[in-house]
């Protein structure tokens, strides 16, 4: 007697379609900005009609509040990860600069959602999800920092918060020029190289002692 396949569960799909959507909105995010992507745009890339887009979220602000919040969920994560290394404290704000980094190749539209410029609209809770996570992540860098100052790898003449700034700043040189030249090329690459300048100039020198 034939067995019935077991019947295919309608979840997958629904969660498949809708991570499809979210991407391509950050796709275009980072082409014309969070603000200007309309479900049309979004529907065109898909292949689909507005109302198949609407079947899986209610409207653009939806969509740009989903993207937020699984940004911000990634950002915590990587916290998470670069944390639970059981490396040195070097190691660990090296794990969190490079995690952080290839987030934003993944996903390059993720500093436009910070940095929303739009007087037709309040787009503080979607500024909000992507900030808070940001904190976050530059409070673990400067926790780190503390840590290799105490344990003697970096000098101890250096300030956490000073060094956390020089870091992140290498990052957003590079987001920069990624959001001006809207060139990803080698973006990890000449990141993980500059941030190796960049701590070589905190190791102890002798002065920790």
């Amino acid at each position: 007697m034939a067995h019935e396949a077991p019947p295919v569960s309608s979840q997958r799909p629904v969660e498949g379609r809708k991570a499809e959507i979210r991407q391509v909105a950050l796709d275009l995010a980072f082409k014309v900005g969070p603000t200007q992507v309309t479900t049309g745009m979004i529907a065109k890339q898909l292949g689909l009609s507005q109302p198949a887009i609407y079947k899986h979220f209610p409207s653009k602000s939806d969509i740009l509040a989903e993207i937020a919040c699984h940004l911000g969920e990634r950002i915590a994560h990587n916290i998470s990860q670069a944390k639970a290394s059981g490396a040195d404290p070097v190691t660990r704000v090296r794990n969190l600069f490079l995690r952080h980094l290839e987030l934003i190749n993944r996903y390059p539209a993720l500093p436009e959602f910070m940095i929303i410029r739009d007087p037709k609209g309040d787009h503080s809770a979607l500024q909000g999800a992507v900030q808070t996570a940001m904190m976050a992540y530059r409070a673990a860098i400067e926790a780190e920092v503390e840590a290799a100052i105490i344990t003697g790898q970096f000098r101890a003449t250096l300030t956490a918060t000073d060094a956390t700034t020089l870091i992140a700043s290498v990052g957003q040189s590079l987001v920069l020029r990624m959001l001006v030249s809207g060139n990803r090329d080698n973006f990890c690459a000449d990141g993980a190289r500059l941030f190796e300048m960049q701590i070589a100039g905190f190791s102890a020198t002798g002065d920790n002692g």
